[in-house]
């Protein structure tokens, strides 16, 4: 087996976390590889030293078999941009904070590595997003797992968005921005913005404006078959359009295409695990105040 070993930041905690799982993988005679600024980011940190004697990656094919993310939600987001069509199963390991996509905690690593090697766990595909601009400072395309958002930039003053679904007019938002988001990233910003929780395996889309001024501007869900198209305009020169974790200033009247992407994202989930479990332990439901008792 071939795996490879991507990370972004360094928690005070995690080194033991990053050794652990090292460890478990060459017990195993797995072949590793670790993404090369990580590798470098573990050297200067002293969790490897020279001797070790790893292998390093900056593009993957697909002789791997399955994708190690070590961080949080945000590690995973721009783990899409190595696996993208490959179809590498991402393995979120939770050395982070809260999170919905890295659900593998650091405590369990060696029991969830068990279970893995097993093959004892499961593959959910998550779609995406295809971001596309008329701006010249814009990637060809963008792909985005959690969402597409236009913010206003360097201003108090609202933007308009005039919005397109399937080719028809659809409304001029009058606010600091909107959010179209996928099923996996109804729980993240838009979620803060007052949009609706959506399953990993609705075929949906959620639009959702971000402190809209026309009070009656409500989250919209529709099928993520249908394509939809953004022109902003604004005071000032430019704004920003971000895809997941990928920030981007366009200039104004810049339009936005956005479309189902033709690939999925592999996650791997263990059998313990489920979407619906992950809500209520991440998001405390069924939780009461009354039931804690006072610190004082």
């Amino acid at each position: 087996m071939k795996v490879a070993v991507f990370g972004q930041f360094f928690y005070p905690d995690s080194g033991k976390y990053v050794q652990q799982l090292l460890s478990v993988l060459k017990n195993e005679s797995i072949q590793v590889y670790i993404e090369s600024q990580y590798y470098h980011l573990l050297l200067d940190k002293h969790i490897l030293n020279e001797a070790n004697n790893y292998k390093t990656f900056t593009a993957l094919d697909k002789s791997f078999d399955l994708f190690f993310s070590l961080g949080g939600d945000g590690t995973i987001l721009s783990a899409v941009d190595f696996v993208k069509q490959l179809e590498i199963p991402i393995v979120g390991i939770n050395t982070g904070r809260l999170g919905f996509l890295a659900s593998i905690h650091k405590e369990e690593i060696q029991p969830a590595i068990d279970e893995i090697l097993s093959q004892n766990y499961s593959i959910t595909k998550r779609s995406l997003l295809e971001v596309q601009t008329n701006a010249s400072n814009f990637p060809e395309k963008c792909f985005a797992l959690n969402e597409m958002a236009i913010s206003r930039r360097n201003t108090t003053a609202m933007i308009t968005v005039e919005t397109w679904l399937n080719k028809e007019y659809l409304n001029a938002y009058w606010s600091d921005g909107i959010i179209l988001s996928t099923p996996t990233g109804s729980t993240g910003y838009s979620l803060s913005c007052g949009g609706p929780i959506i399953t990993p395996e609705s075929n949906s889309l959620v639009l959702t404006p971000i402190a809209p001024h026309n009070l009656n501007a409500r989250p919209l869900v529709f099928p993520d078959q249908h394509s939809t198209r953004f022109k902003v305009s604004t005071r000032e020169k430019d704004f920003l359009v971000s895809v997941d974790s990928k920030v981007f200033t366009v200039p104004a009247n810049t339009e936005v295409w956005v479309s189902k992407a033709d690939f999925s994202i592999h996650l791997v989930s263990l059998k313990s695990d489920s979407f619906l479990q992950t809500l209520r332990k991440k998001l405390l439901w069924g939780e009461d105040s009354r039931n804690f008792k006072s610190q004082n």
